[in-house]
Parts: C-alpha cells; sequence; structure tokens
C-alpha cells in the first residue's frame, strides 16, 4: 500500500533476523539460545532501588527535565576515569558521548560518516545490528575472515588493497557472533598493517568486562596512537539492558559530529536513566558486581560446552569462549542450517543461524548460541533437544 512514498533506505534495510526469530520462540516450552540476553538474576535491582530513592531525593525535577546531547556530566567522567584506570587512555569528558544503547552509536557513525557506496570492512561473521544499522545508509560491505587468534591479516591485506574501506568496524573481545578474542600479537600485527590507511577504527566493546579468567586485559588496537580511532562501550552487559546507555570515546571533533546527528535524533538520552546509573556507579563496587556475573556465565558456559561434547556428533565444531555471551557452531559442509532451525522449533528449541552475520550468505552451515539466559539444567535440556534435531538432517 505505502511502496510508492517508502524511502530507498528502508527499502534496502532488511527487519532484524534475530527479533523476528524471538517472536518464534515466546511459547513457554521452547528453549531458547537465540537472544543476546544478559541474565536477569544478574541485575542488581536491590542497588538500583536505593539510586532511585536518592537520585529523587537529590535532584528532585532535573531527573524528569530536557538535558544536553552529550549526556550527564558525572556519568562521562566516570567513564573517563575508569577508562584512565584501565588503559591509561588520554581522555575527558569532551571525548566521551552518552547514547542510547551502543546501538544508536552504530547509527549516529552511520549518519556522520557513511555515504551511498562507501566501503565498510567488517568481520566475518559479523554483528548483525552494525550490518543493519549501516545498511540503512546503503553502504558496501567488505568481510575479512577471522581466525582463532582475530583477523586473518593475509586476508586484511588483501581486502585493504583491493577495497579501500573508509570505516572498519571489529570486536576484538569475546566477538559476536563468534565469542572469539583477538590475542594481543594479532591486535599489534592488524594495526600495522592498518595505521597508514586513511580509515576510520570502530572497535565496538560491549563484552570486554566479562572475561571468565583473571587473565592480564589486552589493550584495544592502536590504542593512544591514533585520533581515527571510536570506542563502543555500554552498560547493558554489565548492569541492566533496559535503561538502553551506551557510550562512544573518540577525539573531540567526531563527538562533536555526532552530538549534532544525535540532536536531530533524540536530543539526549533518557536522562532518568542516566541519573540511576550514573549513582548506582558512584555509590557500589562495579567490579565485585561484575565478578558475580563472570562467575555465572562461566558456569552456564561450561555447562554448555560440556553438553555440546556429549550429544553433539564429532563432525560438529564449536568455538571455546573464554568470556562474553556466545559460542559459534559450524556443521559439516553440506549442512543446511535453515533445515535444523525447522527441526529445532519442532524439538522446543531455538537458535540463531549463521545467515544474518554475513554479507552475501549463500549455503551457510552455522549458528550462534547464547548461554547466559538459561540455567544449567535448562542448557543441558536445550543442547539435548539440538543434538536430537541435528540427528535429522
Amino acid at each position: 500500500m505505502f511502496e510508492n512514498y517508502l524511502s530507498e533506505r528502508i527499502k534496502g534495510t532488511p527487519s532484524s533476523f534475530i527479533r523476528e526469530i524471538l517472536k518464534v520462540t515466546q511459547k513457554p516450552e521452547i528453549i531458547s539460545f537465540a537472544g543476546g540476553l544478559p541474565n536477569p538474576i544478574s541485575f542488581p535491582q536491590e542497588e538500583l532501588k536505593v539510586s532511585m530513592d536518592r537520585i529523587t531525593e537529590q535532584y528532585g525535577a532535573k531527573i524528569y527535565q530536557y538535558s544536553t546531547t552529550c549526556g550527564l556530566d558525572s556519568l562521562r567522567q566516570y567513564i573517563v576515569d575508569r577508562y584512565k584506570q584501565l588503559w591509561n587512555m588520554d581522555i575527558t569528558v569532551d571525548n566521551v558521548i552518552i547514547t542510547t544503547g551502543s546501538q544508536q552509536a552504530l547509527d549516529l557513525i552511520g549518519k556522520v560518516f557513511v555515504n551511498e557506496g562507501d566501503t565498510v570492512m567488517v568481520e566475518k561473521p559479523s554483528y548483525l545490528g552494525l550490518l543493519q544499522a549501516f545498511c540503512m545508509y546503503k553502504a558496501q560491505f567488505v568481510q575479512t575472515q577471522l581466525n582463532d587468534d582475530g583477523l586473518d591479516i593475509e586476508d586484511l591485506k588483501n581486502t585493504l588493497k583491493t577495497h579501500k574501506p573508509k570505516l572498519a568496524y571489529l570486536i576484538p573481545n569475546f566477538q559476536n557472533p563468534t565469542g572469539l578474542t583477538y590475542t594481543k600479537e594479532n591486535r599489534e600485527k592488524v594495526f600495522e598493517v592498518i595505521k597508514d590507511e586513511n580509515m576510520i577504527l570502530i572497535q565496538d566493546d560491549p563484552y570486554g568486562e566479562l572475561r571468565f579468567e583473571e587473565t592480564e586485559r589486552i589493550p584495544y588496537i592502536g590504542l593512544n596512537q591514533t585520533n581515527k580511532n571510536i570506542y563502543l562501550g555500554s552498560f547493558s552487559k554489565i548492569v541492566t539492558p533496559g535503561m538502553r546507555l551506551g557510550y562512544a570515546i573518540a577525539n573531540k571533533e567526531i563527538i562533536k559530529m555526532l552530538e549534532t546527528a544525535k540532536q536531530a535524533s533524540d536530543l539526549h538520552s533518557n536522562i532518568f536513566g542516566q541519573y540511576l546509573i550514573a549513582d548506582y556507579l558512584l555509590n557500589n563496587d562495579l567490579d565485585k558486581h561484575i565478578e558475580k556475573i563472570k562467575k555465572l556465565y562461566k558456569t552456564q558456559a561450561n555447562a554448555m560446552i560440556s553438553a555440546m561434547e556429549e550429544y553433539f556428533p564429532k563432525t560438529v565444531k564449536f568455538t571455546y569462549p573464554k568470556g562474553g555471551m556466545f559460542t559459534w557452531v559450524t556443521l559439516e559442509e553440506g549442512k543446511d542450517v535453515l533445515t535444523l532451525f525447522d527441526k529445532a522449533i519442532a524439538q522446543n528449541v531455538a537458535f540463531v543461524p549463521g545467515h544474518p552475520f554475513y554479507v552475501n550468505p549463500d549455503k551457510v552451515n552455522t549458528l550462534r548460541l547464547n548461554y547466559t539466559n538459561a540455567d544449567e539444567e535448562t542448557i543441558r535440556t536445550g543442547i539435548k533437544r539440538l543434538a536430537a534435531a541435528l540427528g535429522e538432517i
């Protein structure tokens, strides 16, 4: 009915694959490994109640009023202090903008930097939310292969030489969808390859705090060595996703351009949520809270890996995540994951087929499993059902 009224942007943008799948998984009998959902028992609900009372008493009408586009100064300063502590990053509040989830940061970057036909390099496979966001601005995507240690360096060199991308989007820590993490050596090699390229590098890091082992944090690619880096972070995975609060860190010029784009989008992110999250962070031990989440997710990840090792055919391969929220499963060559999806739904278990994580999917034999939103017994039951579905294809 409205076809003639639609913009070319929306015509070329698919709906979210996962959001459509989640509609299918609403039946209570279905065990879903499809969403990237934090476990609700990890939400600091009691502490947030205390913060809610405190900000209501302390700030009154301010928490209900319009605010500045870049975000609450105390929240931005907290981000500055934390990144200085963790990474010795040379930034001030002028290098930080609060966004409505890091998903909005991707949309703002698309508005600011992507013209129709511009080439954007992404990992293979890559985060489907980025592909959808930049598809709206009619970007041309090129994918660079991921290996167990990070980007394939030779493929990266070839991509840069052949396609000359304007932007690159990477998830170096516990990548979505694969769960893989770039090694320190790989990050250094990647930077050596890209450092002289005329390209903006976006490093998305929603999962970096969720390291299962107390190993040394690996620095970002080109940390403090270039002004063409944009770092994205989020409070969704370490506090609560419902507040929809993320942030971008970049040089001041980029932040000003993102601010202009955000003014046109929503004026500012939810200010009540900003006051609430800022008060929580300033009055509680975030690292202690994160330790509880990591312990929970490590137990759930181990339960899923153990069940897959027991029930899956030996021909099925999967990643062994050291943090984050996902594992990536690869079937035998020639197996159709969409056929498996239908069989799995019949067995009352759901997952995300690999298709939406690729730029030009054809015959896809991969799938993503999320382990953070189910207890160990449910995970084991779900994997057993999925194994039964595997036996039918």
